[in-house]
């Protein structure tokens, strides 16, 4: 993960030092060499625990709490560093330009750090430990009779690698929540693991107590297909078919571009599990699709909401799509998602011509992280219109 901007974030760490550093000698403030020693410390220890991160053969090191740790001082120190250096720059050309005595943009600088210092906190300790049960209704003119009032819970992005030691009563609690629902289907859309199927060893009866009229149907994420690691294709090969096991064990029906049939008495819908559409790029709508009738109810299952857009909501064959994959960004600013500049359909309900899309944040993360995106299950209950 670092290694991909490795070099974005050796700038980010070196240059507000460099910044710190030309200011005392212009104010000359000689400093003795172990005080300036000391200052350059920090910065020292992060570009090494950067290099050591990026260095790493894998996307990140098997055990997660070495990222984390570095998030979090990135997040404590170096940001707000980086930041301080930058509104004191803009302050200082404001103070020439305008002949001012002060430098307000240092004024500014000290409001940004503890507003920075308060999301980190929060979003790394409260924030992932929150847990929303958001109720959709959605209306079809196309709904069989029969499926008036079914109730589909959507959960996904678990990322259970994440949940380490006592963090598994939140993904028990989930579950939970989950089942207090008596949802007539669940559906998880991707992203069951971090790096490796051994990561849901600990925590697979807890998974496999989930209970629904009509079982559980889910599909695979970008991540369920251990491409994140750095190894021989044979054992990757090998780890994707172990999460393909571990799930039909528990009595998931995992679809791999393929559909599945629900009935109600004379009535039926189709539920249809398409791969992930890219990084790794698995998708086959027309093999998902194959020998569905053209006039079905159809839920679509696709863990990359890029996908409506692109070919099925243009199909014109599939009523409602239920995606993840992108957390909500797993943050929000005064209603300000900076996952929308990436992704159109980035998070909540989207409808469009009587189809529908909905893009749930999760319950997890590879970062276990969230200010303003709460992690949730998504309590979908269909009606005729």
């Amino acid at each position: 993960m670092i290694a991909r901007i490795f070099f974005l974030i050796v700038l980010i760490i070196l240059l507000p030092e460099l910044y710190f550093e030309w200011y005392r000698r212009k104010r000359r403030r000689r400093q003795p060499k172990w005080r300036r020693l000391l200052n350059w410390a920090p910065t020292v220890t992060m570009l090494v625990y950067t290099v050591f991160l990026a260095a790493c053969k894998n996307f990140v090191p098997d055990d997660m709490r070495i990222t984390f740790a570095y998030l979090l001082l990135f997040g404590l120190f170096v940001v707000p560093k980086a930041l301080y250096a930058l509104c004191s720059l803009a302050g200082l050309a404001w103070r020439h330009l305008t002949h001012s005595r002060y430098n307000w943009g240092n004024l500014v600088a000290f409001f940004l750090v503890l507003t920075v210092w308060y999301i980190i906190i929060y979003g790394s300790t409260l924030g992932p430990r929150q847990l929303e049960v958001r109720h959709v209704d959605l209306y079809f003119k196309d709904l069989p009779n029969g499926f008036e009032g079914y109730k589909i819970v959507q959960f996904t992005d678990a990322h259970v690698g994440s949940f380490i030691g006592k963090d598994t009563n939140l993904l028990q609690r989930a579950v939970d929540s989950i089942n207090a629902q008596t949802p007539d289907l669940i559906a998880f859309t991707g992203d069951l693991q971090n790096l490796r199927p051994q990561e849901v060893y600990p925590v697979q009866d807890i998974l496999a107590g989930l209970r629904a009229a009509d079982g559980v149907v889910s599909v695979l994420g970008n991540h369920d297909y251990s491409e994140y690691i750095d190894e021989n294709p044979v054992i990757e090969a090998a780890n994707c078919r172990e999460i393909i096991s571990r799930q039909r064990q528990w009595g998931w029906q995992l679809l791999l571009n393929e559909h599945t049939v629900v009935r109600r008495g004379k009535d039926s819908i189709v539920v249809a599990g398409e791969e992930n559409l890219e990084k790794p790029a698995r998708a086959d709508f027309a093999k998902t699709m194959s020998k569905v009738g053209k006039g079905a109810f159809v839920v679509m299952l696709q863990h990359n909401s890029k996908a409506w857009d692109r070919y099925i909501k243009p199909s014109n064959r599939v009523q409602l799509t239920l995606s993840g994959h992108v957390h909500g960004g797993q943050l929000a600013l005064f209603g300000f998602y900076p996952a929308s500049l990436v992704y159109k359909q980035y998070y909540g309900l989207f409808e469009e011509d009587n189809k529908a899309l909905y893009v749930s944040s999760g319950i997890g993360g590879l970062i276990p992280f969230r200010f303003g995106v709460p992690p949730e299950i998504v309590v979908i209950t269909l009606h005729k219109a």
